[in-house]
C-alpha cells in the first residue's frame, strides 16, 4: 500500500473521513492521496488541512490513482461512471461507497474486466469509528479484499459480506447510529428528571454506550452473558432491565433493522 496512489471522487463527510482516516492510520502519506469535488470550498478545506491534491476535474483524479473510491452520491453515479468509463482500466481498484447500489451496476457501467468493491460504512467515519460492510464484485481478487480492509478498517471496523446481505448492513449499521442516539438521549432525560445536570447526564450517557460496545467486541463474550454479570439479585439493573422488557426494548429494535433493511431493498429496487 505504501506506494499506491488513492483518488477520491467526492470530497463530502464520508470521503473526507476516509481521507483523515488513512492518513491517521498511515497507510499512505498525503502525498498519495487526492481528491475531486464540485464544491470547491470542501477541496480547499482537505488541502489545506491534509496537504493533499485536490481538482474539480475527477479524470485528473482517475488517471493519478491506482486504487479509486467513489464518495458521490447515488443520484449523480450513474453519470459519473459514464464520464469515466474509459479511463478505468483494469489496473485500477474501484471502490464504491454510494449507498443501494449494487454491484451489477458498476459491472454494466464500466469496462467488462474492473475490479469493483462495494463498501457500506456509516457516520461514525467521522470519528473513526465506523461499522463497514464489504461486497467483492466477480473480478475483485483476495489482495483487493485486503487492501479495502485495510483501508475502512482505519476508520473503525469493517467485515465482508455476501452482496445480498448488503441491505442487511444498511439496515443494521448504516441506519443504527440513528437508532443509539435517541437512546443516548433518552437516557440522559432519565438522569435529568433525577435532578442531575443535563451536560453530566449526556457525557455518561454516551459514555456508558461506548464502554459497553467496547467490551463486547473486546471480550467476545455474548452480550447476555455481559448483561448478566452486572445483573445482581434484586438490584437496581434487573430493575430497569424488567422495565425495558416491559416496553418491548428487544421487538423495538429488532424491527428498527427490519424496517430499514426492508426500505433499503425497496429503494434498490425503484
Amino acid at each position: 500500500m505504501k506506494n499506491r496512489n488513492i483518488g477520491f471522487i467526492g470530497a463530502g463527510k464520508m470521503g473526507s473521513a476516509l481521507i483523515k482516516g488513512i492518513i491517521k492510520a498511515k497507510i499512505v502519506t498525503h502525498e498519495n492521496i487526492s481528491a475531486s469535488d464540485v464544491y470547491e470550498p470542501f477541496l480547499r478545506d482537505l488541502q489545506a488541512k491534509m496537504g493533499i491534491m485536490v481538482s474539480t476535474d475527477n479524470i485528473v483524479i482517475v488517471q493519478k490513482s491506482d486504487i479509486l473510491i467513489l464518495a458521490v452520491k447515488p443520484n449523480t453515479l450513474g453519470s459519473v461512471l459514464a464520464d469515466l468509463r474509459d479511463y478505468i482500466t483494469s489496473d485500477k481498484l474501484v471502490i464504491s461507497i454510494a449507498a443501494g447500489v449494487p454491484l451489477l451496476t458498476y459491472e454494466q457501467a464500466l469496462l467488462k474486466d474492473t475490479r469493483i468493491i462495494r463498501v457500506m460504512p456509516n457516520i461514525a467515519a467521522t470519528v473513526l469509528e465506523a461499522a463497514s460492510g464489504i461486497a467483492l464484485g466477480k473480478n475483485a481478487t483476495p489482495e483487493d479484499l485486503k487492501i479495502t480492509l485495510e483501508i475502512f478498517s482505519a476508520v473503525g471496523t469493517a467485515v465482508q459480506v455476501p452482496e445480498s446481505l448488503m441491505d442487511a448492513v444498511t439496515g443494521l449499521s448504516g441506519s443504527g447510529p440513528a437508532f443509539i442516539f435517541p437512546i443516548i438521549e433518552a437516557m440522559t432525560d432519565g438522569a435529568v428528571l433525577e435532578g442531575m445536570d443535563r451536560k453530566s447526564a449526556q457525557t455518561l450517557a454516551a459514555q456508558t454506550v461506548l464502554g459497553a460496545a467496547k467490551m463486547v467486541l473486546e471480550t467476545g463474550m455474548h452480550p447476555g452473558e455481559l448483561k448478566d454479570m452486572v445483573t445482581s439479585p434484586g438490584g437496581t439493573t434487573i430493575q430497569g432491565i424488567h422495565a425495558l422488557e416491559e416496553a418491548g426494548i428487544r421487538a423495538a429494535f429488532m424491527n428498527a433493522v427490519i424496517r430499514a433493511s426492508e426500505r433499503s431493498k425497496e429503494l434498490r429496487e425503484d
